[in-house]
C-alpha cells in the first residue's frame, strides 16, 4: 500500500498533467495516455476503491510495452516529444523573435515546461516502485530504462540546438529561448521528425526511411549535378530559386540526384516533399501550407507528363506561373520526365480547316511550351559507353569491389547489352549483383 506522500506526489501529477495549456499533445500519444492512465489506476487503488491489483500490473505492463516499442526510456522520450511538439508556441517561435511573442503565450509556454519537468523528474523506477507497492508484487519489475534510438529519420534527437540540456537544467521555463533556436533550426512537428515527408489523402505524412542516397554515389552527368546543387544553395540561402524539370532518358539519374540533395542538405532544414501527379490538384493548397514555415521545401514531382484538359496540369501551372498571391520564397518545385513535352500532343491536335477553335494554334503552343514555364531545365543525355564504364567504376570504387579493371568493364558491357542498356540505373543493377555474387563465394 502506498503512504500518504506518494499519494499526494502522484495526485499533483495528475493535476499538472491536466494543467497543460499548450503542450497537451506531448502527452496524447500511446506512451503519454497509457502513462496517465497508470497513474489513475495508483490513486484508485490507494483511495481503496475497488480496482484489482493485477489492473496496475497490465496498465504498468501496457507502458513498458509502449516504451520498448519506440526504444526509449521515460525521460528521452518526453525530451523528443517537446523538440518536436507543434502548438502555437513552437509555431510562432519558430519564424519570430521572443520578444514579439505575447507575454501570455510566453508565460504559458514557461508554465507547461515546468510543468513537462515534473512528469519527467518521475523516472521509471520510481513508477515501477509504486506498482509493486501497490500490487504486492513479491519480486523486482524492471524500469523501463531502454536505451533511446530514434527512427532512422528523426531529427530533434540529431540536431537539437547543443544549447538545450534539459537533462541537466534545473528549471525548463529558463530554456525558451534555446528551445525557441531549435524549432527555427529543426521545425516542429511532422517538419522535426522527418526529412521527407508525402502528400498523400489530403495530408502530409512522413517517410520514416528515405533514400540514403549520397551525391558522392553518383557519377557521370557533372554539368546537371552542378546546376542543381546551386539553383539549392540559392532556395537554402533564401535567394530566388527557380522551379526546375530534370527532364532525358529513363535511368539517367534523374530522381536520384534530386533525393541526394535531400541528404546533403537536410541538416541544414531542406525538407522533401513528394507529390504524386494524381494529387497536383493540391499543388496549391500545399504550398500555401508551408509559406510561413521556416524550412526550406523541393516539391518532388516524379516522372511528369499530362493529359489534355487534365485539372492537375491547371493546378502545376497556377504554381509554376504564380497568381495574385506571391511565391514563397521558400518552396520550388523539382519535377522529372522522360517527356521534353510534358503535355501529351496527337496529329488530330494539329488545327485543320474544319477544326472549330478559331484560334487553334495558341492551344497547341500552350501545349508544347508547357516545360518552358520551369526557369531551369536540366537535359539528361543517354549514357555513351565512357560515361557508362566511368559509373561503374566509379561505384565499384565505392563498394570496394576488387576485379582487374578489362575484367570489370567487359562483364558491364555484357551486362548492359543483356540487359536495360548504359544507364545509371542499369550501372547501379550490375554493381549489387556484382557484390552479392562475389559475398556469395
Amino acid at each position: 500500500m502506498l503512504d500518504d506522500r506518494a499519494i499526494a506526489q502522484i495526485q499533483l501529477l495528475q493535476s499538472q498533467a491536466a494543467s497543460l495549456l499548450l503542450y497537451q499533445e506531448v502527452l496524447d500519444s500511446e506512451v503519454g495516455q497509457t502513462f496517465l492512465n497508470l497513474l489513475q489506476l495508483l490513486c484508485d487503488r490507494s483511495d481503496t476503491r475497488p480496482c484489482a491489483e493485477k489492473d496496475c500490473l497490465r496498465a504498468y505492463g501496457r507502458w513498458f510495452k509502449a516504451l520498448a516499442t519506440r526504444k526509449a526510456n521515460w525521460q528521452d522520450y518526453l525530451i523528443a516529444r517537446i523538440l518536436r511538439d507543434d502548438n502555437p508556441f513552437s509555431r510562432q517561435a519558430s519564424s519570430a523573435p521572443l520578444a514579439e511573442l505575447s507575454p501570455g503565450l510566453i508565460a504559458a509556454a514557461s508554465h507547461d515546461l515546468q510543468v513537462l519537468q515534473n512528469l519527467y523528474s518521475c523516472t521509471g523506477e520510481q513508477i515501477s516502485q509504486w506498482v509493486q507497492e501497490v500490487a504486492d508484487y513479491p519480486t523486482d519489475l524492471p524500469a523501463p530504462s531502454l536505451t533511446s534510438h530514434p527512427p532512422a529519420d528523426s531529427i530533434s534527437a540529431k540536431n537539437k540546438n547543443p544549447e538545450i540540456d534539459m537533462q541537466k537544467s534545473e528549471h525548463w521555463a529558463d530554456l525558451l529561448e534555446p528551445l525557441a533556436e531549435s524549432y527555427r533550426q529543426n521545425g516542429t512537428g511532422l517538419f522535426a521528425e522527418y526529412r521527407a515527408l508525402r502528400w498523400q489523402s489530403g495530408q502530409l505524412t512522413g517517410i520514416p526511411r528515405p533514400d540514403p542516397i549520397q551525391l558522392t554515389g553518383l557519377a557521370g552527368y557533372q554539368w546537371q549535378r552542378d546546376a542543381l546543387i546551386k539553383n539549392t544553395e540559392f532556395l537554402m540561402a533564401g535567394l530566388p530559386a527557380l522551379h526546375v524539370l530534370l527532364y532525358g532518358s529513363r535511368g539517367t539519374g534523374k530522381s536520384s540526384l534530386v533525393k541526394a540533395l535531400l541528404n546533403e542538405y537536410g541538416s541544414r532544414g531542406l525538407r522533401l516533399i513528394e507529390v504524386a501527379k494524381s494529387d497536383l490538384k493540391d499543388l496549391p493548397a500545399i504550398v500555401e501550407l508551408l509559406r510561413d514555415v521556416p524550412q526550406k521545401f523541393i516539391i518532388f514531382v516524379d516522372d511528369l507528363s499530362f493529359e489534355e484538359d487534365d485539372d492537375a496540369f491547371k493546378a502545376l501551372k497556377v504554381v509554376l506561373e504564380g497568381s495574385a498571391t506571391a511565391r514563397p520564397a521558400n518552396v520550388a518545385v523539382y519535377a522529372t520526365s522522360n517527356r521534353r513535352h510534358l503535355v501529351r500532343e496527337f496529329f488530330d491536335d494539329r488545327p485543320r480547316p474544319s477544326a472549330e477553335e478559331i484560334n487553334a494554334w495558341d492551344s497547341v503552343q500552350e501545349k508544347l511550351s508547357f516545360s518552358d514555364r520551369f526557369g531551369l531545365t536540366v537535359t539528361f543525355e543517354p549514357a555513351n559507353q565512357n560515361t557508362y564504364l566511368g559509373i561503374i567504376r566509379h561505384l565499384a570504387s565505392l563498394e570496394d569491389i576488387v576485379l582487374p579493371p578489362e575484367d570489370l568493364e567487359y562483364r558491364a558491357l555484357q551486362w548492359a547489352t543483356r540487359h536495360n542498356g548504359r544507364s545509371g540505373r542499369s550501372a547501379r543493377q550490375f554493381i549489387d549483383f556484382l557484390r552479392a555474387e562475389l559475398g556469395s563465394k
